[in-house]
């Protein structure tokens, strides 16, 4: 099983300046970090997540690059295939592409012009249209002469809703939940694979992953609230580790239960980018095998 580091930028992250947004991109490369990867919400404040890894592709040669995760409904699916093809060619086969309903607020579905009723068939009907268009099939009159580096084009999807299982298990290639528990994400990844061998079709056991939120010193009363709105009365603690020891010991409870993909996101300010991310490659990277 190989072990994977990757530091996740969150949607309220202030992360749109660009000399810190360069040194965060140019550290993770130098560091040895396996990925960046960008949320999307169009309410928040961080960067548009294909916009923001376009540069650091520019900036880079080996960090890959991920959405966590890109919404799909509400989208043109010929537009955003061809977008997804070209920073996978532009980046040398480096974009981790993951894609999800969208967060459960109005206000971001009402900006994407989709109610949540019509998310999930939406979803599904975009995802198979860019397949399509990848493999270099016609339709509707449309065929890609741009198509990514990397084929399969493997899709990674969010979400741990029962419905969102299934929907991992019948059209995903991997899974990447997060403010989940390790047994949790267990339980979640039986529902997958069983859906999947219902479908007759095979997830990778490498492609299962967790984006872990952290705090290095308390968790800030606004994730509590969410927490609280979210997880009922589970500890917070148990979803959002406290502290750099805290946090391995919480990968290394993934990695128990067959994880091995992750993305750790900080919850507090960083002031110093450099120092911050030798103090988390230090605590980390020696996990990945």
């Amino acid at each position: 099983m190989k072990v994977r580091i990757a530091y996740g930028l969150g949607a309220d992250a202030a992360s749109a300046d660009a000399g810190r947004f360069g040194a965060l991109v140019d550290g993770l490369e130098e560091i040895g970090f396996d990925s960046l990867w960008l949320s999307e919400r169009l309410t928040g404040a961080s960067p548009d997540p294909l916009v923001g890894l376009a540069v650091a592709a520019g900036r880079t040669e080996r960090l890959k690059l991920g959405t966590s995760v890109l919404v799909l409904p509400g989208r043109n699916p010929v537009v955003l295939a061809k977008e997804l093809a070209s920073l996978d060619v532009l980046s040398s086969g480096r974009l981790l592409p993951a894609v999800g309903l969208g967060a459960p607020l109005p206000v971001e579905h009402h900006a994407f012009g989709v109610t949540r009723g019509e998310r999930a068939a939406r979803f599904d009907e975009s995802l198979a249209v860019m397949r399509r268009l990848w493999r270099g099939d016609d339709v509707d009159g449309v065929r890609l002469a741009l198509r990514p580096v990397q084929d399969p084009f493997d899709v990674w999807l969010g979400g741990r809703a029962p419905s969102e299982l299934r929907r991992v298990g019948r059209v995903g290639d991997g899974w990447l939940p997060s403010f989940s528990t390790p047994a949790e994400v267990a339980d979640g990844w039986d529902v997958i694979t069983q859906t999947a061998a219902a479908h007759d079709r095979r997830i990778d056991p490498e492609h299962l992953g967790a984006l872990v939120v952290y705090a290095e010193r308390e968790i800030p009363e606004g994730a509590r609230r969410l927490l609280a709105r979210r997880k009922g009365d589970v500890d917070p603690a148990e979803i959002v580790p406290v502290g750099l020891d805290a946090l391995r010991h919480h990968l290394e409870a993934f990695i128990a239960v067959g994880a091995s993909k992750f993305v750790v996101a900080p919850l507090d300010a960083v002031d110093d980018v450099d120092a911050h991310l030798r103090t988390l490659g230090d605590a980390l990277l020696d996990l990945e095998t």
